[in-house]
């Protein structure tokens, strides 16, 4: 693998996933290999299982491969955030690590962003054909209706894992535990136009999902009043100019 500067990194938040790594790396490689300088970065989010030690052996052989390690589980957002943080490239993409999300669509959204000629700031995939059980789906169908209705930001589908956004683009945005559901809005909120890209869900490869619904709820909801919020108190910015003596 190429050690030049990636142009591309490639986030992937992970608890107790370690019959996933290997089999979603080789896809991630099948997908991009040839097409970008890139990088992968695995957000170890205090897994309690191998994931560590197969990262750790898979990085030997890929130097590419990146590992970075919470102390202890800080959740799906703030383990994008460390990504993020992290990456090397202009474009970050990030998947799931349970194998639902198929790295085959990492280029059509990687090359939606940057075909935007700079005005697309996040390529969203939607998820098509869901592999959920019909209760999740129904959560999702519902909570995705009420967030569009008062945030308006035309997605039907924020919880998909497949996104790619310019790296500084989401630095912008205001941090908060669940930031990873409400990337459209908050992208529109900069002034940035949204892309978005069917995907074909799948089942995971193994394992049970650790970031659960119910946990969220409440929080989710008075995340959405917070965001809500903050598009209304968002004023235009005023144009710059230097003024020269």
């Amino acid at each position: 693998m190429s050690s030049s500067q990636p142009s591309v990194s490639i986030v992937v938040p992970v608890r107790n996933e370690a019959d996933n790594i290997a089999p979603l790396i080789a896809e991630i490689g099948a997908a991009l290999d040839g097409r970008w300088a890139y990088e992968i970065i695995y957000v170890n989010d205090g897994s309690t299982d191998a994931t560590g030690e197969r990262l750790t052996a898979l990085m030997a052989q890929r130097d590419n491969l990146r590992q970075l390690r919470h102390s202890r589980s800080g959740g799906q957002s703030a383990a994008v955030r460390s990504g993020v943080r992290a990456a090397r490239g202009a474009i970050v993409a990030t998947l799931d690590g349970d194998g639902q999300n198929n790295p085959a669509f990492l280029p059509d959204l990687i090359s939606a962003v940057e075909n935007g000629a700079g005005r697309v700031g996040l390529a969203a995939g939607q998820r098509v054909g869901r592999k959920d059980t019909g209760f999740k789906k129904f959560q999702s169908r519902v909570a995705n209706g009420v967030r569009n209705a008062i945030l308006k930001d035309g997605t039907r589908d924020t919880g998909c894992g497949l996104k790619a956004f310019r790296r500084e683009v989401f630095l912008m945005m205001p941090y908060f535990d669940g930031l990873h559901r409400f990337l459209p809005a908050l992208v529109r909120r900069e002034g940035y136009d949204i892309a978005y890209v069917d995907v074909i869900d799948r089942p995971r490869h193994s394992g049970v999902s650790n970031y659960g619904f119910f946990d969220r709820l409440w929080i989710g909801i008075m995340d959405l009043a917070g965001v809500w919020w903050l598009i209304r108190r968002k004023k235009p910015t005023p144009d710059v100019t230097e003024v020269n003596a």
